[in-house]
């Protein structure tokens, strides 16, 4: 594995005397390390125990919850946070929904579409500011753009992530119901590899990675990237907004909630800060929680989740309306919703006092200076 460990490193040191400063000013308002947060939650008269339900598996992806938890700041805010891990038969929106988690993380478009279904769930922290969106097929196979997936075998993995790659589709003349061949595609990239389909869904941070990762049986090397053409949905116009933390309305009209609110996201933003600022660190945290892939994998994966995120030109986890717009345009144009959603669909104010609390104690909430480190591909990942 190789990295731009000279650049970390200057962060890193550049972070830190930041805070030392701080420190001196303010008499103590420095981001606190593993021990003084453990130190401080031990402080609690009680904590607030709260659930979030990822997406997916405890991977890279939701590397900032499982660091919150592991270097104290969810103990620190006075929080008993339990992270639930996602899965195939495990939809996010529909757990919280059914008051069986405090706060979900979970795509726009999707989540929309099960708010227009009569629930009452609202974005209150937006953390990916980008899209991760591919379509991805052979070098050989002729296709170069969406429209070209007229007639083809196209992968998609259904559970709602198929609604942006759907209206893609649409908006380049291809009736994904009369124009292809739509086939349940697992959550890896075995079909494609086998050409059993002509094109197949990846995200840029994990799927389109265990392509590079897999051998060619021909040359006994690994795949290059030019051996695939990976159609970026964001670059076509399709950008939708992916991960953010969403909570019910109805749970959020108690004021009490709504400072535990801010104490979660709050505790959430700092670990993907740390992950920012250390990634190997990071990286090691992921792999203690059970990860199913491997140390390479998981290092290209939360590098290229920190450009999802990082930098927040306005702050971590707010919302940019423009973007907001987009990604709601593009689903109703499509016909994934009806409407468009109400205007209180989301709420920035809770994270603007998040950030606020951050920046007062030195928290870097922009990432203004984040500069992605050079991953190399290894062999399965490992």
């Amino acid at each position: 594995m190789t990295f731009r460990s000279g650049r970390r490193q200057l962060r890193l040191a550049a972070n830190l005397a930041a805070a030392t400063m701080l420190l001196s000013a303010c008499g103590g308002m420095s981001e606190p390390t593993n021990e003084t947060a453990v130190a401080a939650g031990k402080d609690c008269q009680s904590k607030t125990k709260v659930r979030v339900v990822l997406q997916w598996v405890a991977q890279a992806q939701f590397a900032g919850y499982y660091a919150a938890k592991e270097k104290g700041f969810y103990d620190k805010a006075c929080l008993d946070v339990t992270i639930q891990e996602g899965g195939v038969n495990i939809v996010p929106q529909q757990v919280l929904s059914a008051g069986n988690a405090e706060f979900a993380v979970s795509h726009v478009t999707k989540t929309m579409v099960t708010r227009e279904q009569g629930t009452d769930l609202v974005n209150i922290g937006q953390v990916s500011q980008r899209g991760a969106y591919l379509q991805v097929a052979w070098a050989d196979s002729g296709i170069k753009s969406l429209a070209d997936l007229k007639g083809k075998r196209v992968g998609s993995w259904g559970y709602g992530n198929e609604l942006t790659l759907f209206a893609a589709m649409k908006g380049s003349g291809v009736d994904p119901k009369k124009d292809a061949k739509i086939i349940q595609q697992p959550f890896d990239m075995s079909l494609l590899l086998k050409r059993e389909v002509d094109a197949a869904q990846a995200k840029t941070f994990n799927e389109y990675a265990q392509l590079l990762e897999a051998k060619n049986p021909k040359t006994g090397k690994l795949y290059q990237p030019s051996d695939f053409v990976a159609i970026n949905l964001q670059d076509t116009g399709y950008q939708t907004l992916e991960d953010g933390i969403y909570a019910r309305d109805g749970w959020l009209a108690d004021k009490a909630n709504q400072e535990t609110a801010v104490k979660f996201l709050k505790a959430t933003y700092q670990g993907w800060g740390y992950c920012r600022d250390d990634l190997a660190g990071c990286v090691d945290i992921v792999l203690k929680n059970g990860s199913a892939l491997g140390k390479g994998h998981q290092t290209w994966m939360l590098n290229e989740v920190n450009k999802l995120i990082w930098p927040s030109k306005a702050g971590i986890g707010m919302m940019d309306k423009a973007s907001w717009d987009q990604t709601i345009d593009i689903a109703v144009k499509a016909g994934v919703l009806k409407a468009k959603p109400s205007a209180d669909a989301y709420r920035t104010d809770l994270t603007e006092r998040a950030d606020k609390e951050l920046k007062a104690e030195g928290f870097d909430v922009t990432g203004d200076s984040f500069q992605p480190e050079t991953v190399k591909i290894t062999p399965g990942g490992q």
